[in-house]
């Protein structure tokens, strides 16, 4: 799992502006329809004098087919004003990209007690899950935008126009939380690849790791980290491409049907966190202008993609390693034992891993950064030292203090900040806008079908599981 900024960057943003007067309800339903009074600035969009000519925000859904007519508002170069609509395949490669990530490396050791029959049927249950949870995210966003009048709407400003004041306090300690806590684990798990490759000590692995990728997201252009993370990914597809080709020739394929169905629930929070892309959800409603089609087959598609490498990985892993046996204790890390078995298999494997940590390394820092500058109220559009100073220390200290807390970390991630952030939160934020007595709280038609039943299921599934670790967590401190 890769995570992108919060938000996607200003100066791509404008939405159609027009004198022209509202257009007849037989195009644009009255329930639709959106006026407001805004004037440009160097800062996109803002409220204006009552001296301006009233000025028609076109947010509108449309029953026609049309691009034209579904999507909400246009995307317009701020030099030569010019639209740049988004593509919907860039839409689809950036889900899938954010999703498949460092997470990947950890399900075949979280999966093996339960076997693959059942952790595949868990990984298309939390592929659900998550499509759903993103298709609410992209609802009340494009209903933000929308209400707001401005494009570019980040989950805190979500979660201020739904909840309030106590949604926005969730939804920052658990976005940073979540940022931390794999920050620390991606840090451990690539200071451990580099010892083995270059056979130096933890510290200077995990000390030019940092410095490395913090160095490119602190001084490269918008640009040159795309071009980086292209390579990254395309050398991931390779390697991904060549492990299973080799590793699949010892595969023992009676062991793919063995089903442990009572060891699931502990694998969940790690699959769950496999599965998260919602917080690039606000960058495709903008860059896809609000088109709903085309939002929901970005958010299926995008994540159908990495639901197949995820089980054609588990599948190839838990199919080369020893079945446990019962009584047997379970090994702790698949992939380190394969790495190690194999002469062939382990070089791919490391290569595989660390490029997966380093596409997500690069993304979490750039979303954290982004997050503590707004946060700080740092300008924007400049690199300020103290926000990445804020972002790569920390992680950097507490993986050498414990070199050995990448699955710790991750299952804490996954249990404590993903199905809060994006399980209960999306959940909570479209219930409160569906019940909402403004005529403007559900402005676009729904993404999710299913009304309180679905939301319910959502909120009640997140907090089942939470509550289950935190009760497994508190038998193990009064009884280790």
């Amino acid at each position: 799992m890769a995570f992108s900024p919060v938000s996607p960057h200003p100066h791509h943003i404008s939405l159609v502006i027009t004198n022209r007067e509202p257009p007849s309800t037989q195009f644009l339903p009255k329930k639709l329809s959106h006026t407001s009074r805004f004037q440009s600035s160097s800062r996109g969009l803002s409220l204006s004098s009552p001296s301006l000519k009233p000025l028609v925000l076109k947010c509108s859904f449309q029953e026609k087919s049309t691009e034209d007519s579904e999507r909400l508002f246009s995307n317009l170069n701020q030099v030569t004003l010019k639209r740049e609509p988004g593509s919907l395949i860039s839409a689809i490669l950036l889900v899938a990209g954010t999703t498949v990530g460092a997470g990947i490396l950890a399900i075949p050791a979280v999966t093996q007690e339960a076997g693959f029959l059942a952790s595949a049927i868990t990984c298309i249950f939390c592929w659900l899950y998550m499509v759903v949870s993103g298709l609410l995210l992209a609802e009340v966003n494009i209903n933000t935008m929308c209400e707001l009048g401005s494009g570019g709407v980040s989950l805190v400003s979500m979660a201020k126009r739904t909840l309030g004041s106590v949604g926005v306090q969730v939804a920052c300690w658990s976005y940073i939380f979540i940022h931390y806590a794999l920050l620390v684990a991606y840090t451990a798990r690539s200071s451990d690849i580099l010892t083995n490759f270059l056979g130096i000590p933890l510290w200077e692995g995990a000390t030019l790791f940092s410095l490395v990728l913090g160095s490119i997201c602190y001084f490269g252009s918008q640009r040159f980290i795309g071009a980086v993370n292209g390579v990254l990914v395309g050398s991931i597809v390779v390697s991904f491409a060549a492990l299973v080709g080799v590793a699949s020739g010892a595969l023992h394929w009676e062991v793919l049907l063995r089903a442990n169905f009572e060891a699931v629930p502990l694998s969940i929070p790690i699959i769950a966190l496999s599965f998260v892309y919602q917080n690039v959800v606000p960058v495709l409603c903008t860059d896809l202008e609000g088109n709903l089609s085309k939002v929901r087959t970005a958010i299926v598609l995008g994540t159908a993609i990495p639901l197949g490498l995820f089980l054609v990985w588990d599948g190839v892993i838990l199919g080369t390693i020893p079945s446990p046996e019962v009584g047997m204790e379970k090994i702790s890390d698949p992939i380190q034992l394969l790495r190690s078995s194999n002469g062939v298999v382990g070089p791919i494997i490391e290569v595989f891993s660390f490029l997966a940590i380093a596409t997500s390394y690069i993304g979490f820092v750039l979303g954290l950064t982004d997050f503590l500058s707004d946060l700080l109220k740092l300008p924007s559009g400049q690199s300020k030292p103290l926000p990445y100073l804020l972002t790569l220390f920390p992680p950097l200290v507490l993986s050498l203090l414990d070199p050995e807390i990448f699955f710790k970390a991750l299952d804490f991630a996954g249990t404590y900040g993903v199905l809060v952030l994006f399980g209960i939160l999306p959940a909570a934020m479209s219930w409160s806008e569906r019940q909402s007595n403004s005529a403007q709280a559900q402005i676009t038609p729904r993404l999710v079908p299913g009304g309180k039943i679905t939301l319910a299921f959502m909120i009640g599934g997140a907090g089942y599981v939470i509550s289950s670790e935190l009760l497994e967590n508190l038998g193990f401190l009064l009884h280790p």
